[in-house]
């Protein structure tokens, strides 16, 4: 803790690197947001792998992100894993402040181009992904399983950050 923060407390909002300790909540969200969430253990090495590049945002006084996004770097171009918001903190624009800091860390980790695949029925991912100029570029049918058995159609999506 800094002496800022010793001092002041924590800022509402921190958007901050995630490593392993965070492994337990980053689940945990995952598993609010999608039908199959990742365990643990993957998770944690996910956080670990210095290919992956983990931000997430923090409320108050929390220690643990109450959101996340991650993605996988190779060379000049990388892929959104993954974002997600608790549940009882949607609506309060989260989503948005957490994808604009991840795109300026990827820039200047020299990422040209970035990648995502999207539910194509993800209402507010879809909104949240065309205010920051993502275009679809294809489609996977069948590509998300539902929890009734059925699959869903990912929409592949890109935009140059260059």
């Amino acid at each position: 803790m800094s002496l800022l923060e010793r001092l002041f407390g924590r800022p509402k909002l921190m958007i901050e690197a995630l490593g392993p300790r965070h492994a337990a909540r980053v689940s945990v969200l995952h598993a609010t947001s999608f039908a199959y969430g990742w365990d643990q253990p993957e998770v944690a090495r996910m956080l670990s792998d210095p290919s992956i590049l983990s931000d997430g945002v923090f409320s108050g006084q929390s220690r643990q992100p109450c959101g996340f996004v991650m993605s996988r770097l190779a060379a000049d171009e990388a892929e959104i894993l993954t974002i997600c918001i608790d549940p009882a903190h949607r609506g309060r624009g989260l989503g948005h402040l957490l994808l604009e800091r991840h795109l300026a860390q990827l820039v200047r980790r020299g990422v040209a181009t970035l990648f995502l695949e999207v539910e194509d029925n993800n209402a507010p991912a879809l909104a949240l992904y065309g205010a920051f100029r993502f275009a679809k570029v294809g489609e996977r049918p069948g590509y998300y399983p539902k929890p009734d058995g059925t699959r869903a159609l990912a929409l592949i999506l890109r935009r140059d950050l260059g």
